[in-house]
């Protein structure tokens, strides 16, 4: 099964910068989006083949969440079930046979910092979210996780060590949820390589200078480890200020 997660950064723009052509391009089986910043119905969105289930922020024009499948899930939750994080269309998930799938849009810390605390209550309401689902099936969730998790993972970690993204306090959170038992897909199978950012600023031609962060991802139970096929990065797919990323597992 191979899914694909992608932070379109609003896909009503995007959906006019090519986004069917890359979307027929990589032919996933699981598609999840992040930021989409509509409302169902605000975009022309319907591809043969696919079910498509959103989750939209009652904040028109902001954050929001979309899944598109070719497999019928046996059931849709939106949300974490915590009324404090559940206006933003951040979070979406389908059952099937024998996992589940989560899509997420992780709040970003802003500019100083401003909503940091408020992240870190969202981090551990997210963790127990998953581990309340893991209880019944494992568990792959994806999506713009907005950390750098190590400085592997940031072209500059010294310069943005106390910029949100990168505070010791989003890492540690990242670093408790992988300790808590699951795995960053990417990492597992690509434990060195540098420069496999998932993210640029549109400032400073950063994307030109490869000069981006990689805090888009697919991590899954423990469990399920014995049935990875390959996670990888698509740098070269254009139309967002991240582009894609893959995971491929076994039956």
């Amino acid at each position: 099964m191979k899914l694909i997660s992608w932070n379109v950064n609003g896909l009503r723009a995007v959906l006019g910068k090519g986004f069917l052509e890359s979307f027929r391009q990589l032919d996933a089986d699981v598609f999840c989006l992040q930021e989409t910043k509509c409302q169902p119905g605000q975009a022309e969105l319907q591809p043969e083949g696919y079910e498509v289930y959103w989750n939209s922020a009652e904040k028109k024009g902001y954050s929001g969440t979309a899944v598109l499948t070719r497999i019928h899930p046996l059931q849709v939750r939106c949300g974490i079930g915590v009324d404090e994080f559940d206006h933003e269309g951040r979070v979406l998930a389908l059952e099937f046979a024998d996992f589940w799938l989560v899509t997420v849009y992780t709040p970003n810390s802003q500019d100083g910092l401003a909503r940091l605390p408020w992240r870190m209550r969202w981090e551990d309401a997210f963790l127990a979210y998953l581990k309340e689902l893991e209880a019944v099936k494992p568990v792959v969730f994806c999506g713009d996780l907005n950390v750098a998790h190590q400085e592997i993972d940031i072209k500059n970690p010294q310069s943005n060590r106390r910029n949100a993204g990168f505070t010791d306090e989003e890492r540690g959170k990242m670093t408790r949820l992988l300790e808590s038992g699951f795995i960053d897909t990417f990492r597992c199978f690509h434990p060195d390589e540098a420069g496999a950012y998932s993210w640029w600023s549109y400032r400073f031609h950063a994307r030109e200078k490869n000069a981006g962060w990689r805090i888009d991802y697919f991590i899954v139970s423990e469990s399920l480890r014995g049935r990875l096929v390959s996670a990888s990065i698509h740098q070269e797919i254009y139309g967002s200020d991240h582009c894609p990323v893959e995971l491929v597992i076994a039956p």
